[in-house]
């Protein structure tokens, strides 16, 4: 394949990504692409079933490499952090290390009670941290 072709590949794609809302996928696709045209260019890339091979190669090796890192780093978590420290009451009772059900901003959230005391049914709870979508509560 023609390297301005991949060029041309790897812009649409990063175009593509930039019009879609955040998957980052098209992302690490465009710039494989770019630099498959880039060695197509100095005609370090192959005959062009090699050039597809690197194409994909690289492709699938940015997306699980570097897909992770970057969705974490730019992952809204400021609105789980401003949940740290709130205060939540819990509907069902809770056995130390024990899971059910705790309100927090009028939403029911599934919650952890990781202290070594049980947690009564509508007891105000401090929120000591959030993973995924649990809160781990201790009492106030």
């Amino acid at each position: 394949m023609q390297w301005w072709l991949w060029i041309l590949l790897g812009l649409g794609l990063l175009a593509f990504e930039v019009a879609t809302p955040g998957g980052l996928f098209a992302l690490f696709f465009g710039v494989a692409a770019l630099v498959v045209g880039a060695l197509a260019s100095l005609g370090l890339a192959g005959p062009p079933w090699f050039q597809w091979l690197l194409f994909a190669a690289l492709s699938v090796a940015a997306v699980a490499l570097l897909r992770p890192r970057l969705r974490e780093r730019i992952a809204p978590r400021q609105v789980v952090d401003a949940i740290v420290g709130e205060t939540a009451v819990t509907l069902v009772e809770l056995q130390p290390r024990g899971v059910g059900k705790a309100e927090l901003r009028g939403a029911a959230w599934e919650a952890r009670n990781v202290a070594e005391v049980p947690l009564a049914a509508g007891q105000r709870c401090q929120v000591e941290r959030v993973e995924g979508l649990t809160l781990l509560i201790r009492p106030e």
